[in-house]
């Protein structure tokens, strides 16, 4: 029977200790149980066997038998950083059907790739996306480093994401632990302290359950993800489905449904502001390329004001008061929620004399019509439906 690696930590820090070859403890805040060799590889295997006839269909995953695409792992990792499967699917194949190689993605210029992306979210991603490309291409000659640490010099690449390509791309022993994977490992350790401190506990348990081990880390790591998306969700765990079930230590206290607990959310703060519907003389739409060093930057939007906490603080878009007359419309307004914090946006319209003070490539005037296939974020998007039925 193989020994276990002990989780090292500082000795002024360690909590826990090592029991004997084949056991190991871990502590956070207070002691935990141990997790024997026996049963870290009766977990893996029931897992993976679980997995052979359960893996989901999803089209950056490859088939069983072949190679994975280090560029699909890549682009579906990046895409699917705090945004759901099924929202991330169609932004998948569609980049794949247009760039079906991370040279052609390096070779596309920023601005379309912003385009495509646009309702995705998250929009610092697109711009690392198009930076690592080009580094992939222009320093690996295309191919993406083996490496977890090579990975990691990647723009855009952090421990979660480096973790994950190198187990999946290159079926290397990495821990990859992301919300699906926090929720089983917290069920079946029964961690209770609340997230965010629970987590240094569950990724201790997890490094356990995979660190080391060159049995289809690619494999593992995919099937506890689907575990926790398909079988150990969250609010419901369908306990009976599960092929760890039986040693799992949250089912067996009856509290498998409450965890991964977490500390009650502060409330998000909300911010007001203006949204502008411009026209020129011709009846064109304005649009503004948003600055990258802020929100959704490098994407073409509406004009906006300043946002701030307060209402009567907000003041017109100066680039706009100076050439135009501004009305409010009193049938627009945009509600929008963003990790942390809440939106509100009051339409207004205006129209200017000389389209030639607003300059590319700034600022681009279209269409009314083409207006929403300009790739804009899903924030625009909304706007500018709110001004259409305004009779924008």
């Amino acid at each position: 029977m193989r020994s276990v690696r002990p989780v090292k930590k500082p000795a002024a820090k360690r909590a826990g200790k090592v029991q004997n070859s084949t056991t190991q403890s871990i502590t956070s805040g207070a002691a935990l149980h141990q997790l024997s060799a026996n049963e870290i590889n009766t977990f893996r295997k029931s897992l993976l066997a679980w997995y052979d006839q359960h893996r989901r269909s999803l089209p950056w995953r490859a088939p069983q038998g072949v190679v994975p695409d280090p560029y699909h792992v890549w682009l579906s990792e990046i895409m699917l950083q705090q945004t759901v499967v099924a929202a991330v699917i169609p932004y998948f194949t569609k980049f794949v059907e247009k760039w079906p190689t991370v040279t052609d993605l390096a070779q596309a210029p920023q601005a379309e790739v912003m385009k495509q992306w646009a309702g995705l979210g998250y929009y610092a991603r697109a711009r690392n996306l198009h930076k690592c490309a080009h580094v992939v291409t222009e320093e690996h000659s295309g191919v993406f480093p083996a490496a977890q640490e090579g990975l990691k010099t990647l723009p855009g690449v952090g421990d979660y994401t480096s973790a994950a390509i190198t187990a999946i791309a290159f079926d290397r022993p990495a821990t990859v632990v992301d919300g699906n994977v926090d929720r089983v490992v917290a069920r079946y350790c029964a961690v209770e302290e609340p997230f965010p401190p629970g987590k240094k506990a569950v990724r201790q348990y997890a490094e356990m359950l995979s660190e080391g081990r060159k049995d289809r880390p690619g494999d593992f790591a995919q099937a506890m993800m689907d575990l926790g998306a398909t079988i150990c969700i969250p609010k419901a765990a369908r306990c009976g489905l599960c092929p760890v079930a039986k040693a799992c230590r949250g089912r067996q206290a009856g509290i498998q449904n409450e965890l991964p607990r977490k500390r009650a959310a502060k409330e998000k703060p909300q911010k007001y502001g203006y949204v502008y519907w411009v026209t020129d003389k011709r009846g064109r739409v304005l649009l503004e390329r948003r600055p990258e060093t802020e929100m959704m930057g490098g994407m073409l939007a509406l004009p906006v004001s300043v946002w701030d906490t307060a209402r009567s603080k907000i003041v017109h878009d100066p680039a706009l008061a100076g050439v135009s007359v501004i009305t409010e419309v009193k049938a627009v307004k945009v509600l929008h929620s963003f990790t942390h914090f809440d939106l509100t946006l009051w339409g207004c319209v205006a129209v200017v004399e000389k389209a030639g003070v607003f300059r590319a490539p700034r600022y681009q005037w279209v269409a009314p019509e083409d207006a929403l296939a300009a790739g804009l974020p899903s924030l625009f998007s909304k706007a500018v439906k709110f001004f259409h039925k305004a009779g924008g």
